[in-house]
């Protein structure tokens, strides 16, 4: 199959779709950052980007290094401290979607980016850490995650978990006292995975064009169960590519905009 986009700008291309009727996004640093970013160029003009380090409303003109890059404050609408922004905006369930990736998850979209058992006799292997992940899982109306689909990062058990996606199933999170919905969708490289409404587990909904549900189960740490009907997702189109090619490749300046 020739195309003239790659399997990772599909899958950054969903992702922004995926923010299409959002208002506020809580944005982790990485693919997150890109979906996020493309969708306020493309999906949804509107959408207000909020980053861990107190950002409202940033509008960077190209992609942040980082939630400390100076862009996301010199372009925001309002920098509030840390503090407030997770006890006042975060914590009080002001805020529709976070957004994040993850090193490993598990079938009910639990998710780790802590530490990953690298076999006997070899030390742990360290990774970015939690941040502000726990909370944003915990206390935004719902999750969206966002990862390359490997049988590495999609595992049967997480080696630790930093964020509770939906526990050991239904009521898991409820009885945990978590305000949001949790992880409502799960974007990769081969297609889109969202939890069935009576388990929780995560099942199979759509295919991105020219991949099979016998490649994704391979690329899958357990037995992937697959909805009654898979969908295949849209192709990007030239518009979303463009934006996508020149937010990764654009200098930017403060008080870019889209």
């Amino acid at each position: 199959m020739t195309t003239d986009w790659t399997p990772d700008e599909l899958m950054e291309v969903n992702a922004a779709r995926a923010l299409a009727s959002a208002r506020t996004c809580f944005v982790g640093i990485g693919l997150p950052s890109t979906a996020a970013n493309l969708a306020r160029r493309t999906a949804n003009p509107g959408l207000v980007l909020i980053y861990e380090s107190g950002t409202i409303g940033s509008k960077p003109g190209r992609l942040p290094l980082s939630i400390g890059d100076g862009e996301l404050a010199e372009t925001a609408d309002a920098v509030v401290s840390v503090p407030e922004m997770f006890n006042y905006w975060l914590q009080a369930g002001r805020i529709d979607v976070g957004f994040l990736g993850a090193a490993q998850l598990d079938r009910h979209a639990n998710i780790n980016t802590t530490v990953v058992d690298r076999g006997p006799d070899k030390p742990e292997g360290r990774l970015p850490g939690a941040g502000g992940a726990p909370e944003i899982a915990a206390n935004c109306g719902e999750v969206l995650v966002v990862l390359r689909h490997r049988l590495r990062n999609f595992v049967a058990e997480l080696d630790f978990v930093t964020s509770v996606g939906h526990g050991s199933g239904p009521g898991d999170r409820e009885k945990l006292g978590l305000r949001g919905k949790g992880p409502t969708a799960v974007i990769t490289d081969l297609g889109v995975l969202r939890p069935d409404p009576a388990t929780a587990e995560l099942v199979l909904t759509g295919l991105h064009p020219g991949v099979t549900v016998d490649r994704v189960r391979a690329a899958t740490g357990w037995e992937l169960r697959t909805a009654p009907t898979i969908d295949v997702t849209a192709e990007p189109t030239h518009e979303e590519l463009t934006a996508l090619r020149a937010l990764k490749t654009h200098p930017g300046k403060a008080g870019d905009s889209a």
